[in-house]
Order: structure tokens, then C-alpha cells, then sequence
């Protein structure tokens, strides 16, 4: 009975050890398990290191099979050894729809509304995609009607109906133009909301807003 008792304490005894062996402090951070998960590297396309030692880790760890250390990032098959060129002087980019960037300030919401025009089609295809994206970043505050009875509407009173009188004659390059930029309570969303589907919104609104 006794040699059990032993085993059982040395097992323990094991275990506290192991535990105490991987503790962190000071400039010793204990063993790490998957350590590229820690030391991964922010991918920068334009700036290259060409040090193929960079961030070389094989004294922790050999799974780097290219032979070079995490940071090395040169590209020795383009010019200059570099992963992406930088893009010709005074160039636009432009979406994988063919989009311009929005170039109307924040500030002109009038010059918005009298001259951006919807670019997509009047079908019934565009307005069931423009019901579920009004769905998923809309409804919340605006309700799913649009008469500002969504769950953030209890909290912050203030948030538009969007059936109301005041709304009914905004078009939707207004609408564009408030998703994109945020007017009074509502905060921006372009950066969420790629310019076609903010379109597939207003026209969706617009429908909310004849029924």
C-alpha cells in the first residue's frame, strides 16, 4: 500500500514541476505551444526585409521549410525583390465591381442627394439582397419597417424612422451618402458595407419607405 501512496506523490510531485517549469516572469515567457501563433509577423507588401535570417527561431522550433527565418518577406522574382509594386503615380483604384472611390465630402449630404444616381438595375433581385443587408446593418436600430423601433432604438432615442414624413422624399444618393459618411446618431459604415451593396440598401429603404 505504501509503494502506491509513493507512485502517487511522485506523480504529483512530477506534475507540480512541469507546471512550475513553464511560469512566466521577468524576461523568461515559460515554453509557448505553437510559438509562430505568437511571433507571427504583420505582413507588410511594400516594405521587404532580405534578410534571410530574420527572425530566424530554429533553436525553438523546426518548422520552417524554406530555410529562412519568419520575417524574411523579399520576393526575389520581381524587381527590386519586392511582393507588391508600388502603383504608378496619380492612379485611382478601383473595385473589383469597377467602383471609384467616394469622393464626396461628408459635409455636402445636399450635393449627394441631387446628383449621385443608384447604378444598379431596378429588379427584384436587387431588393431581396438589399432585404438582407438592411437585415443585418440596419434593423437593430431602425426596426425591421423602419419606423426606428429596432432593440438600439430602446436605449438611444433619437434614431430616425425612416417611413416618417421628413424622409420620404430623400433619394437614394442621400441614403448612399448617410450610410457612407453617418449623420447625427448613426456612425459611418463605409468602411463595413462595400458601395454596392450600401446602393442595395437605399433601394431597399425606398421600398420601406412606399409600402
Amino acid at each position: 500500500m505504501n509503494i502506491y501512496k509513493h507512485i502517487k506523490f511522485a506523480s504529483l510531485f512530477a506534475v507540480g514541476a512541469a507546471l512550475t517549469a513553464c511560469g512566466a516572469e521577468g524576461d523568461n515567457q515559460g515554453l509557448e505551444y505553437a510559438p509562430n501563433m505568437y511571433h507571427s509577423v504583420a505582413y507588410e507588401p511594400l516594405k521587404q526585409i532580405t534578410d534571410e535570417s530574420a527572425g530566424n527561431m530554429a533553436e525553438l522550433f523546426d518548422s520552417n521549410e524554406d530555410n529562412h527565418g519568419e520575417y524574411f518577406n523579399s520576393n526575389p522574382l520581381n524587381p527590386h525583390g519586392m511582393t507588391m509594386r508600388v502603383p504608378p503615380a496619380n492612379t485611382v483604384p478601383r473595385s473589383d465591381k469597377g467602383y471609384l472611390p467616394y469622393r464626396i465630402p461628408k459635409d455636402s449630404l445636399d450635393l449627394a442627394a441631387r446628383t449621385m444616381k443608384s447604378p444598379l438595375p431596378k429588379t427584384d433581385a436587387v431588393l431581396a439582397e438589399g432585404q438582407i443587408l438592411y437585415g443585418r446593418f440596419c434593423d437593430h436600430c431602425h426596426g425591421g419597417a423602419g419606423q426606428a423601433d429596432g432593440p438600439v432604438a430602446e436605449k438611444y432615442p433619437g434614431i430616425a424612422n425612416l417611413t416618417g414624413a421628413a424622409y420620404q422624399n430623400i433619394t437614394e444618393g442621400h441614403i448612399f451618402h448617410v450610410i457612407t459618411w453617418g449623420k447625427g446618431l448613426m456612425q459611418p459604415h463605409g468602411s463595413q458595407i462595400q458601395p454596392e451593396d450600401r446602393w442595395k440598401i437605399a433601394r431597399y429603404v425606398k421600398k420601406l419607405q412606399n409600402q
